[in-house]
């Protein structure tokens, strides 16, 4: 079975509200761009393509309803600072309108382009897993953070579908728990044979030899090649370079942002203590002890075996 995270309905937004995942599958009616842009900030909506699709969809309805474009723009391109996506989609669409252009047609376009390079990075990845690979995965990589289909967890499945019998290892991604709460429920949909774990047991299964290689998905690529993507991505390269497990990551070229340069260039979203500190809003930690919460790191090139794209792959 096919995941869908969001639907376009020419008037409103339908958008499968992931926050009240696995227990829940509702969806939110969103007809206003500052509703649009209150579910990319609060993470009803996530991954980076996910977040760039939406946010293109969110223009669309400030500039259809009358609002000032740059108002709708600026509102929507601060929602979240580290996902390149969410930039690109929101320049592509004001430049559209720009130049006369049909805005629906281009958000849409956006939507059809990422759908059809999530299939291309299945197609071009899966030729990179062995047969019985047991995969390591890091938060949500699937049709969940895309228009479909999937990044990283698009590898796993088209690999799946190949009939590669695939096993995944899936990191539950502290604080969120995307991997737990969102892949999971992927696979488990898909059909595809996984176990949960802890982030913090990733290096031991590695030490053990039963990770055969790292899939990971990313928010931001650099023009030299530094990888912004979900916090615990950063060791878990470390981990896979000391143990020569080879780490791919996997993104479409809408993610590259060629006008940044090294890790500096990347400005890591820090988000609330509370997502640290509750979980479903039960608290796990003294009220009185303060968090850190970085929602991204980033990853050097040097630890990274390749980035496989819907171009092709590439490598050091």
């Amino acid at each position: 079975m096919e995941v869908k995270a969001f639907y376009w309905k020419g008037d409103r937004l339908l958008l499968l509200d992931q926050r009240e995942l696995p227990e829940k599958e509702s969806w939110l009616e969103l007809k206003d761009y500052r509703e649009v842009g209150k579910a990319i900030r609060e993470m009803a909506v996530r991954g980076a393509p996910a977040i760039g699709c939406v946010a293109g969809y969110g223009f669309l309805l400030g500039v259809s309803s009358g609002e000032d474009p740059e108002v709708v723009y600026h509102t929507l391109k601060n929602t979240r600072p580290t996902a390149y996506n969410l930039f690109w989609a929101l320049d592509r669409l004001k430049r559209a309108l720009e130049e006369g252009k049909d805005v629906e047609r281009e958000a849409i376009a956006i939507e059809e382009e990422d759908y059809r390079a999530n299939i291309r990075m299945g197609e071009i990845g899966q030729e990179l897993i062995p047969k019985g690979a047991r995969i390591l995965t890091h938060c949500n990589t699937g049709a969940l953070a895309t228009a479909g289909w999937g990044t990283a967890l698009g590898v796993i499945r088209s690999a799946h579908r190949a009939g590669k019998e695939v096993f995944v290892w899936v990191d539950e991604t502290r604080p969120y728990l995307q991997g737990s709460r969102l892949t999971a429920w992927e696979l488990l949909k898909e059909g595809i044979p996984h176990k949960i774990i802890t982030d913090a047991t990733a290096g031991f299964l590695m030490r053990k030899g039963l990770v055969d290689c790292v899939l990971v998905g990313a928010d931001r690529i650099t023009k030299d090649y530094f990888v912004a993507n979900k916090i615990g991505t950063y060791a878990l390269s470390v981990l896979a370079k000391a143990h020569q497990i080879p780490f791919y990551v996997v993104a479409p070229k809408s993610t590259f942002d060629t006008s940044s340069v090294g890790e500096e260039s990347i400005r890591i979203e820090e988000r609330s203590e509370r997502e640290v500190k509750f979980v479903k809003n039960v608290s796990i930690a003294p009220e009185g002890s303060p968090a850190l919460h970085f929602a991204f790191d980033v990853t050097p090139p040097e630890n990274i075996t390749a980035i496989i794209t819907d171009e092709g792959i590439i490598r050091p």
